[in-house]
């Protein structure tokens, strides 16, 4: 059966091909309510906008994707236009995957495209990937479901991070409870704290949410009150919100924890500049600990304890499984579970 074009878009949603083309190239200049019959229409049809279309259908495009939200931290690019030699040092989550993607692709003879910002909607990030690639990786909650399940109609997919929303498609994760159970316990039982908070991401942030139950399982096995919810959820987990939970969390007044867990490096990193601005000494009077192991947590004062994920590797791996895809497109789909190792430094006492 032929691929479905955009003329049958256009017929089954009763619009002009113009106004599909519009939908997926500025999809603000279309109306809701004739934007939606149009994905609505594609969606059924199984439609994939394409750049080449030939050169999708003969998998010859010679490029492969990735498509992530915007984590951009203004913070973060404050700290590198500071230190010109800091640049490296303040990669963060999405460029390691980014980087370990082109070395990967490129050792496969592939190039790699980029799809980083959700402006427009997830449509309109989709549309700039899907049609002009042999496959590609998708971070979770970025592409919805149903989009995913479309377009895995005509090309590999890899799902990274996150729950396995589909069962038919290739999945990689990291350890992200087993990581966050082991920090725990080692401030339980190798520094002796009691009093801890964990500071959480959004409950749709299913890494976070893996985290936290990581921490609530440590808590239950050494005896330790096990709270239903983190201490503060935050919203984009930046520098910004994990300074403005440590103030919080120092101004809710009572007891004062002894420990403050962060669900990521960002978070923490913040953290620790607004104890520092609030003369709260670390780790004398609070430990802080972060998720993730970017190399901005080495160069901190003082240096960031946290949970290593092979980040880079994540992104290797997604090459890996898209090139075996590509190669062999009966084969069973895997879902992948990267290990990861607690990093002790000296901002948990160690």
């Amino acid at each position: 059966m032929s691929a479905p074009t955009v003329y049958d878009v256009a017929e089954r949603s009763g619009v002009s091909i113009a106004t599909v083309s519009r939908v997926y190239r500025t999809p603000e200049s279309v109306r809701a309510q004739t934007r939606e019959r149009v994905l609505d229409a594609a969606r059924e049809l199984g439609y994939v906008p394409s750049g080449n279309a030939r050169g999708l259908a003969s998998r010859t495009t010679g490029v492969l994707g990735l498509c992530f939200p915007d984590y951009a931290d203004p913070d973060a690019e404050a700290d590198a236009e500071a230190d010109s030699d800091a640049d490296d040092a303040v990669m963060l989550y999405s460029d390691q995957i980014i980087r370990g993607m082109e070395r990967a692709a490129r050792r496969h003879g592939y190039a790699l495209l980029i799809a980083a910002s959700l402006e427009g909607g997830p449509e309109s990030l989709v549309a700039k990937v899907a049609g002009r690639v042999d496959g590609f990786a998708v971070l979770a909650q970025t592409v919805p479901t149903e989009d995913l399940e479309v377009i895995s109609r005509r090309l590999p997919v890899v799902m990274l991070a996150g729950p396995r929303e589909i069962d038919h498609l290739d999945h990689i994760v990291v350890a992200n409870a087993d990581g966050e159970r082991e920090l725990t316990r080692h401030l339980i039982e190798d520094h002796g704290l009691r009093r801890l908070v964990f500071v959480g991401g959004d409950t749709d942030s299913p890494d976070a949410e893996a985290r936290f139950r990581g921490f609530r399982e440590a808590c239950r096995d050494a005896g330790l009150p096990v709270p239903d919810e983190p201490a503060l959820r935050t919203t984009m987990m930046k520098q910004a919100e994990g300074a403005l939970a440590a103030e919080t969390l120092l101004d809710r007044g009572g007891e004062r924890p002894e420990a403050m867990l962060f669900a990521n490096d960002q978070m923490a990193v913040g953290a620790l500049r607004a104890l520092a601005r609030r003369g709260v000494r670390v780790p004398q009077d609070m430990a802080v600990t972060g998720f993730d192991g970017i190399p901005l947590g080495r160069i901190v004062q003082p240096s960031l304890t946290t949970v290593r994920q092979p980040i880079r590797r994540l992104g290797e791996q997604a090459v890996e499984l898209l090139v075996q895809r590509l190669s062999d497109t009966g084969r069973e789909p895997v879902s992948l579970t990267l290990p990861v190792s607690v990093i002790r430094r000296t901002s948990c006492g160690c």
